[in-house]
């Protein structure tokens, strides 16, 4: 029925079962991933499982690949790209060799930047070999149940996915993956989401995330598509900050 579609289009559902929490009060999604958390706090002992800052969840020793550790704390205040992935997925290594790249491009420009790995891995040692081709820190393979819980706090619905956060710890896009490579010079970085994009291979994925409009110019023109983003331009501002009024996404 036609409310059925709203609800799976309101709460962006691609794949089920799917568990979602929400605020009554608010009508607020609480939780995008209720099956994880039934699965980690069978006891409710967390309830009401409402999102936690960054800071809270990360909290805990990280790991560099030469065996240093350090705490999540040393995060504080720079720009941080929160990494899932795995070795056994090919999409993952493409993307991890591209942003090896990025990252060393986005610290030589003096900017504070780091990446926080999460890994999917299927074994200590395959996320051992894997983290070895990584500059950046990780969450103990060990920790599961911190590992679960950032895998919660985003509500992440497969790898790889890079969630780009601000200094406080904020969400700055969900789409790092699309950035990273949109953007191989890391000009826009930190990839704050414009309201138009041209439609490419790699942000395709977008289409999925909810409703789209799509204005078709024809190409042969190059003043007719800027004239175009011109056009709806300031309609997508609108509704961007329509929506972040509301603190939702748009």
């Amino acid at each position: 029925s036609l409310l059925q579609l709203k609800l799976w289009n309101k709460y962006r559902v691609s794949n089920i079962p799917s568990l979602i929490f929400i605020d009554a009060s608010t009508g607020k999604v609480v939780c995008r991933n209720g099956l994880l958390v039934i699965r980690d706090d069978p006891e409710g002992l967390e309830f009401p499982w409402g999102p936690k800052p960054f800071s809270e969840v990360v909290a805990g020793p990280l790991l560099r690949n030469n065996g240093q550790t350090l705490d999540s704390n040393a995060l504080e205040g720079s720009h941080v790209g929160v990494y899932f992935s795995a070795h056994w997925c090919p999409p993952c290594r493409s993307l991890t060799r591209v942003l090896v790249e990025s990252y060393r491009k986005i610290k030589e420009s003096g900017q504070k930047f780091e990446i926080l790995f999460v890994s999917a891995d299927r074994s200590e040692d395959s996320f051992k070999q894997y983290f070895s081709e990584m500059p950046w820190v990780a969450v103990p393979y060990a920790d599961e149940a911190r590992r679960s819980r950032l895998n919660r706090l985003y509500g992440i619905q497969g790898i790889p996915t890079l969630i780009v956060l601000d200094s406080k710890g904020d969400v700055i896009t969900r789409q790092g993956r699309v950035e990273v490579l949109n953007d191989i010079e890391c000009r826009e970085f930190p990839w704050h989401p414009k309201p138009v994009l041209e439609l490419t291979d790699s942000n395709a994925v977008q289409l999925n995330e909810g409703p789209c409009l799509v204005l078709f110019v024809d190409s042969e023109d190059d003043g007719e598509s800027e004239a175009a983003k011109q056009l709806i331009q300031p309609i997508a501002e609108k509704i961007i900050a329509k929506y972040k009024a509301k603190e939702e996404e748009a």
